[in-house]
């Protein structure tokens, strides 16, 4: 719940999330096909939140995971199913558009 509130009324600590996208994370964007298709993550994979537990494979042998959606929530159970299924490292990014903004200004250095 503090995650939702602290999207809406605070600023979004970045900095865990800086650190992760300086060593090249995968970086999944859990949102429908059609919200992925309407502007994503440069390099973000769309593994939409319903299709995660079916698609665990794809997470095997990733050292840092960076999940995001529209609003964080999505993000945030995905990050549950993640550690749940014993994937380590993961980071929910919160917004696709604040996990795209770090990106940028990584790759603007």
């Amino acid at each position: 719940m503090f995650d939702i509130l602290k999207n809406f009324f605070g600023k979004q600590d970045n900095s865990e999330l800086e650190k992760a996208v300086a060593k090249n994370p995968f970086l999944v964007d859990v949102r429908s096909s059609s919200e992925f298709l309407s502007g994503s993550v440069p390099g973000a994979v769309n593994i939409p939140l319903d299709k995660i537990p079916a698609q665990l494979s794809k997470f095997k042998g990733k050292e840092n995971i960076v999940v995001f959606c529209r609003s964080g929530n999505r993000s945030s159970e995905a990050k549950r199913i993640l550690e749940r299924n014993g994937f380590e490292h993961v980071i929910n990014g919160g917004t696709w558009q604040n996990v795209h903004q770090v990106v940028n200004s990584k790759q603007n250095i």
